[in-house]
């Protein structure tokens, strides 16, 4: 089992910055790979961004890409998502996701976090 606990989310005016933290606690020796997902009112779960935990690769939804960067502190188990330039349409509950074996697909999440972009 992996827990997952989100932290970060708050309030911030169009054109701030933001940054999300991701506690991993439990079989973090096992995560293969962590993202970021968000859901915004009355639209789909989306695919943020995600890296690979042992070597830091990471991939980025296009509209976010340039604008948000995904990291991990491996000693911390802590996984982070710096938000820049944000804008009204980043507005949505993040969560944060592991995954333990490549192409198994995100067995665990987050409660989730609220950020909200005000114009």
């Amino acid at each position: 089992q992996v827990q997952l606990v989100e932290s970060g989310g708050g309030l911030v005016q169009a054109g701030g910055p933001l940054r999300l933290s991701c506690a991993a606690s439990g079989r973090t020796f096992d995560i293969y790979h962590m993202g970021w997902f968000r859901q915004a009112p009355g639209k789909e779960h989306e695919f943020v961004g995600s890296i690979t935990w042992s070597g830091g690769s990471t991939f980025y939804k296009d509209s976010v890409l340039g604008r948000f960067f995904i990291s991990r502190d491996k000693a911390k188990n802590t996984m982070y998502l710096q938000m820049n330039s944000l804008k009204p349409e980043d507005t949505a509950v993040y969560y944060c996701a592991a995954e333990l074996s490549p192409g198994s697909g995100y067995d665990y999440w987050g409660q989730g976090t609220q950020v909200t972009v005000s114009s």
